[in-house]
């Protein structure tokens, strides 16, 4: 990307996940490009598709937005149009609502390239890196500017690879945007190349394979704040952490299943503690009702805050993540940059990302996953070994940039 090419960041993600107690890993994503951006001296604008249409900011609108995604700045209060259009209580009124106020440009789908032609040089580059807001209109007004060009991030195409882990519906919509990212995607963005495999084969299915480069995602050490985790939590035993969405291809079965032998192997006093951290999700009824029967040394926690999260696994004995697939693992590279251990999972995404600074192990193989575990309970914190080197957003940048 030129000195004088003016960056397009679409914010919609972001924008859309307001008043969620955490970022996810694709929200860390688009709030890393959203610093990086802003401390580099290009043009710079961001494209918002919100409730009432699109809305385009120039790069002071960029800096107030930010200001309060990031909770430096309080969203100000609803205007007229959200209180006559917006349920109260939903959190979404006063962000609409300066959504408006710090815009150069407002408008709906049919009127976006006549308004992008108006406010955005030419050689504009798009970058969508949130998996939001790919939808034909954006990509074709992006293209009618001179030298215009959108590149996107896609971080895995598991609802496709995997549909009956999915919810109802979400499949042919994921399938909907993939497609326009086939056709229209003047770059792509992978985060792995285990994941750029998977993202091409789909690709490939749908008639076109754009132009692509691997770059790994940066992992930046969270920050614990003690204070917040919950009441309830024991920190002065040994205990586990398994975060993430409690979906199928998360595997909480696996240590359901473990746990339930732990409790009748050992003492009562002597069994470590899980904690469940994350929201439950789809599909995974029987799972749910297990959690319902409040099994012995199990602990759903639901989301938590960043910080509290970050706490809870510095404490931990280890990080578990038993996932059946994953796109790139953001989780356990925090848990690594914490020196917290990792117990995880062989997929070939984790070993080209965090190399041997995981124990790998089969998810079908419960006794080896127990027999790791209860030797990683009886390991004192001060042994823990040390991590090697993690991928930095630096490096990211780096390769990503320098492709555009």
């Amino acid at each position: 990307m030129g000195g004088d090419t003016a960056r397009l960041l679409d914010l919609s993600r972001l924008v859309s996940r307001l008043g969620r107690p955490a970022f996810t890993g694709v929200d860390r994503v688009e709030a890393a490009y959203l610093r990086r951006f802003l401390a580099e001296d290009v043009p710079l604008f961001a494209l918002v598709r919100s409730s009432f249409g699109y809305t385009v900011f120039d790069r002071v609108g960029v800096e107030r937005l930010a200001a309060r995604l990031f909770g430096e700045t309080q969203w100000g209060k609803p205007d007229l149009l959200t209180k006559a259009f917006m349920k109260p209580g939903s959190g979404r009124r006063g962000p609409e609502s300066d959504l408006r106020r710090l815009a150069i440009a407002r408008t709906g789908r049919r009127l976006l390239s006549a308004t992008l032609a108006r406010h955005l040089p030419a050689n504009t580059t798009w970058v969508n890196v949130g998996h939001s807001n790919l939808v034909y209109s954006v990509f074709d007004a992006v293209h009618a500017l001179p030298g215009g060009r959108a590149v996107v991030m896609v971080h895995d195409t598991i609802p496709l690879d995997h549909p009956d882990w999915q919810r109802t519906g979400t499949v042919e919509s994921f399938e909907a945007r993939m497609r326009q990212v086939a056709g229209k995607a003047d770059l792509v963005l992978h985060t792995a190349d285990a994941t750029r495999r998977t993202n091409e084969a789909q690709f490939q299915r749908f008639g076109r394979v754009p132009k692509g480069t691997t770059a790994h995602l940066g992992i930046e050490r969270p920050q614990p704040d003690k204070t917040k985790i919950p009441d309830g939590v024991h920190q002065n035993r040994p205990y586990f952490v398994a975060l993430g969405t409690i979906e199928p291809r998360k595997n909480h079965a696996l240590l359901l299943d473990l746990w339930a032998d732990l409790a009748l192997d050992l003492p009562s006093g002597d069994v470590p503690q899980l904690y469940l951290v994350g929201a439950r999700g789809w599909n995974n009824n029987a799972v749910f009702a297990r959690l319902d029967a409040d099994p012995a040394h199990v602990h759903e926690l639901g989301p938590l805050c960043d910080g509290a999260t970050a706490a809870l696994i510095q404490g931990a004995q280890a990080l578990l993540m038993p996932s059946l697939v994953e796109g790139f693992g953001l989780p356990p590279g925090e848990a690594l940059a914490l020196g917290a251990p990792v117990i995880a999972t062989d997929l070939p995404v984790y070993r080209e990302v965090f190399g041997n600074n995981i124990v790998y192990l089969n998810p079908d193989h419960l006794y080896l996953w127990k027999q790791s575990i209860t030797k990683a309970s009886q390991l004192p914190r001060s042994d823990r070994a040390q991590t090697g080197s993690l991928p930095t957003w630096d490096e990211h940048f780096n390769i990503a940039l320098n492709c555009l």
